[in-house]
Formats: structure tokens, sequence, C-alpha cells
């Protein structure tokens, strides 16, 4: 059993509650047929019930009618939702008014269906830009305790096993932070880590990536990611990581014994964290669409609860896979 396998089968286990908040978009609409069939998780669609089951009945899908609705302009939680997010951001200057219009809008609305503890996670993205999906998360859900940034891990799955953990790498951050600091970069680290043991289920190798190995140049970005690298380890001590090292060197024995000849981990990394939102999305679509890798994500972290965001240029079986993944998170 691979391990996108091993992921559905503890989603199914988990038996969580996700809300997609996209039912307009024909690819989440199939990918939710596929989630209910199989038993995955439980769906919370939002949208209006007509269309939906018109969409349904036009795509052939057999399965929609077990998910929850929520129309968001006929929601008879609004007042509780809306008392909620006054609540929250009343410092911010919220109103119950202001909330109630708010609440119209899907990405809001599953944000804070999610908080209310209605559901336990939330994807969206395949129709929405990565900044209108985060902006309520941070708003209401927020970042998990002792963490300062949300970055965002790609699953790598590359047709040559020899690479990484049986052919997985965990590419991060490829989605959120744009230039981080040597401390977030460090915690950048230490959550894929995390995601590492609790979703794929292996010991992290990390890798701190930069054009220089070991000293090889000399520039201030390279002392960030050696800065990050020496935060990363003490903040983590039980996790393997080093660096600062070029791509080649983390992923490729024979390199990796040449250019860091000391190092446990070079030559074998199993997640690559780059020192800028720039290079690591970059990398992770030219490895996607050049070497033909499956890339599943981006799997948000640092959350307090589980609200992942999709490529607009994601496929269905995307969506299912980032709901299994979302429910195992929640889990």
């Amino acid at each position: 059993m691979d391990l996108l396998e091993k992921i559905k089968l503890r989603a199914k286990k988990a038996n969580r509650t996700i809300v997609l908040p996209e039912s307009f978009d024909e690819r989440t609409l199939r990918a939710a047929d596929i989630v209910l069939e199989n038993a995955y998780a439980k769906i919370i669609l939002l949208g209006n019930p007509k269309t939906i089951f018109e969409d349904a009945k036009k795509f052939g899908l057999k399965n929609i009618n077990k998910a929850k609705i929520v129309n968001p302009l006929d929601n008879p939680k609004i007042d509780e939702y809306a008392n909620l997010m006054t609540k929250l951001r009343k410092r911010k200057g919220m109103t119950k008014k202001v909330a109630r219009e708010l609440l119209k809008n899907p990405l809001f609305l599953a944000t804070i269906i999610v908080k209310a503890g209605d559901a336990n996670g939330e994807v969206a993205g395949a129709s929405n830009s990565t900044g209108d999906v985060l902006r309520p998360a941070f708003q209401y859900v927020k970042t998990a305790p002792g963490i300062s940034v949300v970055s965002g891990a790609f699953f790598m799955f590359l047709k040559d096993k020899n690479f990484g953990e049986n052919g997985l790498i965990i590419f991060a951050d490829c989605a959120v932070s744009p230039n981080p600091t040597a401390k977030k970069l460090a915690e950048i680290a230490v959550s894929t880590g995390k995601t590492a043991r609790t979703i794929a289920g292996f010991e992290p190798r990390i890798a701190m990536l930069s054009f220089s190995t070991m000293g090889s140049a000399k520039h201030n970005l390279v002392d960030k990611v050696k800065e990050a690298t020496r935060i990363a380890k003490t903040i983590a001590p039980d996790m393997q990581i080093d660096g600062e090292m070029q791509a080649d060197a983390a992923i490729i024995g024979s390199i990796g014994k040449r250019k860091a000849p000391d190092s446990s981990i070079a030559g074998k990394a199993n997640i690559l964290i780059f020192p800028d939102l720039q290079s690591g999305n970059i990398a992770y679509k030219l490895v996607q669409r050049l070497a033909g890798a499956e890339a599943i994500g981006p799997v948000l972290q640092g959350m307090a609860a589980p609200i992942n965001d999709l490529s607009r240029g994601c496929s269905v079986s995307d969506i299912v896979n980032l709901i299994a993944i979302t429910a195992n998170q929640a889990n």
C-alpha cells in the first residue's frame, strides 16, 4: 500500500468533517462525490442547494446527496456565527452587521464553520487566490500556539524512488511566506518535520537549501540560512537538520559526500527547505511539470486548525488527496 492509500485509509477511520466553499467549481464537486463515495470524510458544501444538485445531475454524480449543504445566503446559524466573529474581532471594530455581510462570502463562512467546531477542516483555492483563502483563516483561526509563521508544504511524489523517502520529498515553503527571517525559516523547517511525522509517517532528514554548501560561498543570503539552521536545531534537537547546502548536495549521494562529507543528511534529504517563497514555488512547479512528479498540496502548516489551499491549476484527484490529508491533520 502506497503512502496516499495509507493517508486515505487513516482519513476514512478518522471520519472527520471537511467544509468545501467552492461548490460552484466542477472539480470540487467531482472531488466531493469521490470523497463521499469512499467515505474519506464527511463533507459540508457551501452554495445554493438547487444549483448544487442541478450540477451534480449534469455531471452524473451520485453521492452529493450525502453532503450537508449550507447556503451562505440562507444560513440558519448566521446569528450564532456573526456573534462569534464579533467577539473575536471586536477590538478591530467588527460589528454584527458587518459580520453578517462577510458570512455571505463562502470563504469567510467556511472559516467560521471550522472555528465554531462545526467542521474539522477546510479545503479551498481551486477557484480563489491563496490570499483570499488565507485572509479569513489568519483573522479567525490564527496560528497554533508557539508558531509565528504559516507555511505551505508540497508532497512531491517522484517517479524515481531513489530520491527522498522512497520517491517522496517534501518541499517548503512553496505557498505563503515571501521572505521569511532566519527565525521564521527555522520554524518552517521544524513545522515541516512535524508534517512528515504526522502525515507521511517518516523521520525527517531536513536540508536547509542555499546556493552555498557549508561555506562554499559568502553572502548575507547564505548567512540567513546558516542562522536558520542553527535556530532550527535548537528548537528541535530531536530532528535531523543540516545546512546550508545546495540542492544537488542535499539529494544526490555522491555529490553530498563530496561537498558535505561530514553531514549525515547530505545526499539523503527527504525534506527540502527553500530560503524564500520565490525559489520554493518555482522549484515545485518545475519538478511537477518537467519531472512528472505528483504534487500534493500545499498543506498549510502552523494554523490552529487545518485549512488548506489548493493551486488553481489543481485536478480532481489533487482535491481528493488534499481532503484526505486535511482529515489526517484534523485527527
